[in-house]
């Protein structure tokens, strides 16, 4: 079966199964995909669901009921992304390349004692952060000696700025009383979750900090809590450039710059480093896994969460947890992931 004989579909509330074989894989060689996941676990628990054209075509797992919502970590960055993409198409913001500071002033009021730890608090040139650098990390927020688009250095803090600050934008967080508005993760749910059919919830978290550092401008940092089917639907999303069943979620335009190495990224790091887009880690370079297709990208986190997606083969793999969890090594977790997509993959018999 080529790619082009079956055509996408988009699940319901309930996903639905077609056998290996009627979704171009090898039955034997899937089935040898579970046993090796189980070698790697060593009898931890993890959750991998493998999805094509919309069709679930495996669900494995150990010690985690399929329906738990588990913490996404920084894989939520990846739906941040999406909603910046969102903000623009609906003309909250014209661009991502625009300053935050025009539209969240509070980003500045962050003293010298008043940042997540000494040294950190708002910089004069942190007046020329963009959207853009934000969702790319890229931004230097915060930290001393790093100009805005000229360092990738992966953090949350401006994150939260980016977030806080969109939310803002649609009247949905207020710096002075955090709690009293619904935030950001109203966004996630009536912009995506909602049109896909999703069951995920959120939650806010901080970091411990010290006394007086100004959280409510800086923090308040929102999680995605998803199941493993869960977070394959997101990446189903992604997979069809934001478009569900005819209607444009995200715009493909944005979400396709999204999803290769950034322009910051290339301009100013190294090779070794051209492996992250806005918010989605990414392959375009072959820096990030090295044997996965160069389309392929992923929303990444700690707690060994991984949804890959691969637009040109029309597969979703959503580790939720993968078999990585207590991998110290980065460069360890990513080889892993690399190795078990690699196997999915060749089970592909045509």
């Amino acid at each position: 079966m080529s790619d082009q004989k079956m055509k996408s579909i988009f699940p319901g509330k309930e996903w639905e199964s077609r056998p290996p074989e009627e979704l171009g894989f090898s039955p034997d060689k899937l089935a040898a995909v579970e046993i090796l996941l189980k070698e790697i676990a060593d009898g931890g628990s993890f959750r991998t669901v493998v999805t094509r054209y919309g069709y679930m075509v495996a669900e494995w797992g150990q010690g985690i009921d399929i329906h738990v919502r588990r913490n996404q970590s920084s894989s939520t960055k990846s739906y941040y992304s999406s909603i910046l993409g969102i903000a623009v198409a609906e003309g909250k913001i014209p661009s991502p390349d625009v300053k935050i500071i025009d539209y969240y002033p509070e980003m500045m009021d962050i003293g010298k004692d008043e940042g997540p730890k000494p040294g950190r608090y708002s910089f004069e040139k942190d007046r020329d952060i963009t959207f853009r650098q934000l969702i790319c990390n890229t931004s230097g927020y915060m930290k001393p000696g790093e100009e805005p688009g000229k360092v990738f250095h992966y953090q949350t803090f401006g994150m939260n700025i980016l977030t806080n600050g969109i939310a803002t934008i649609y009247g949905l967080y207020d710096s002075s009383d955090p709690d009293r508005l619904p935030g950001f993760a109203k966004l996630l749910e009536d912009k995506i979750r909602e049109p896909i059919e999703g069951d995920w919830e959120h939650f806010y978290t901080d970091f411990k900090h010290p006394p007086g550092a100004k959280k409510n401008i800086f923090g308040h940092s929102v999680r995605v809590s998803a199941t493993a089917r869960d977070t394959a639907r997101a990446g189903h999303l992604w997979l069809n450039w934001g478009n569900w069943n005819g209607v444009q979620v995200i715009p493909e335009d944005y979400l396709r710059k999204a999803t290769v190495t950034n322009p910051d990224i290339l301009a100013n790091e190294s090779e070794e480093n051209w492996k992250y887009g806005h918010g989605f880690w990414v392959n375009d370079h072959g820096k990030q896994w090295v044997d996965l297709p160069r389309d392929s990208f992923s929303a990444s986190g700690a707690g060994a969460n991984n949804t890959w997606v691969c637009p040109r083969l029309g597969i979703v793999v959503s580790h939720n947890p993968g078999v990585w969890g207590n991998v110290k090594d980065e460069a360890e977790k990513v080889g892993t992931q690399n190795a078990v997509v690699a196997r999915i993959l060749d089970a592909i018999s045509d």
